[in-house]
């Protein structure tokens, strides 16, 4: 059922109407049988700064849930350091690691391989240590944006239409590879810094459509979809200057954002009756393809773990 207008969406409508998960039920959850073994797991995040992250609060919520022997760590390793850091995630027995500012790009010629989404985003940020004791890098931020999406509309697909994003930085290379690889046909991309935005085009390909700044409310016309990935709105940042008159009532809009939850675009939108997503769904979609590469459980969205995300706003 499409969302109501009036309401915006949150990360409890996927706890409603939760995505399918694969194979061999065990207590109430499924597993992939041949990751699952009796030693003790171990995955974290690389980053510089780390200490904010709530990556930490999600998957080690996820292990008491699921009765798994293991934790998720934080790494904050400064950028001189990466490549001794990563040398030593096999050797430390970890399954894998998150990868955050400022290791997404630079982390690339230290992998063994680096999957074909990841390339064409160019930026990693999952790890997964294979049986081998390879390296293989992922970036699961814009199908976690994108299933966010599908969460607060399940007949929103990418290629329902026209698609407008704002940004051209790292966020946005990830929600717009993504939109590309999952059928969008029409994606188009405005940024302050138009040099950006013509760089992400040529990665991504001839789907996108540069559109300088100033035409951004231009753009919104026929949109299915509005994103904004830049990071405008955001608790102490300047907030998006944007009139919405032009964006169909039908559309969605998101925000990568997700702190505040709810942006004055957000507000905007919602207010004028269009579905909204913010980007907490983002943050929990991400991390469950990453939780069963390294721990062999596809988890669930639950009450109990929006709670414990919302006790540290």
């Amino acid at each position: 059922m499409r969302p109501s207008a009036a309401t915006a969406w949150s990360p409890h409508d996927a706890v409603r109407n939760p995505p399918a998960q694969p194979r061999l039920v065990d207590r109430g959850i499924l597993i992939n049988v041949s990751l699952v073994h009796n030693a003790f797991g171990l995955a974290g995040l690389l980053g510089w700064p780390v200490a904010h992250s709530r990556s930490p609060v999600i998957h080690n919520h996820w292990l008491a849930h699921y009765g798994i022997a293991g934790r998720y760590v934080l790494f904050p390793v400064p950028p001189d350091k990466l490549q001794a850091a990563v040398r030593g995630i096999a050797a430390l027995g970890l399954r894998g690691c998150n990868v955050t500012t400022p290791h997404k790009q630079a982390i690339f010629p230290l992998l063994d391989r680096v999957d074909d989404l990841a390339q064409r985003i160019g930026a990693v940020n999952t790890v997964v240590v294979e049986k081998d004791g390879t390296l293989t890098g992922f970036n699961n931020d814009g199908n976690g944006f994108i299933q966010s999406l599908r969460d607060a509309d399940p007949r929103w697909t990418p290629g329902s239409g026209p698609v407008l994003v704002l940004g051209a930085g790292g966020a946005a290379r990830a929600v717009v590879a993504s939109l590309a690889a999952q059928g969008a046909t029409e994606i188009r991309v405005t940024n302050r810094t138009r040099d950006k935005a013509e760089a992400l085009a040529a990665a991504v390909g001839a789907v996108v459509k540069v559109l300088p700044w100033e035409e951004r409310e231009d753009a919104l016309d026929g949109v299915a979809l509005l994103a904004n990935a830049t990071s405008l709105g955001m608790t102490g940042k300047p907030g998006l200057e944007i009139a919405l008159d032009r964006l169909p009532r039908h559309a969605l809009v998101g925000d990568l954002i997700y702190i505040p939850p709810e942006t004055p675009l957000l507000a905007a939108a919602r207010t004028r009756g269009n579905a909204t997503v913010n980007g907490l769904g983002l943050l929990l979609n991400q991390a469950r393809p990453a939780f069963e590469a390294w721990f062999g459980v596809m988890p669930a969205i639950t009450p109990a773990l929006l709670q414990a995300i919302e006790a540290t706003f």
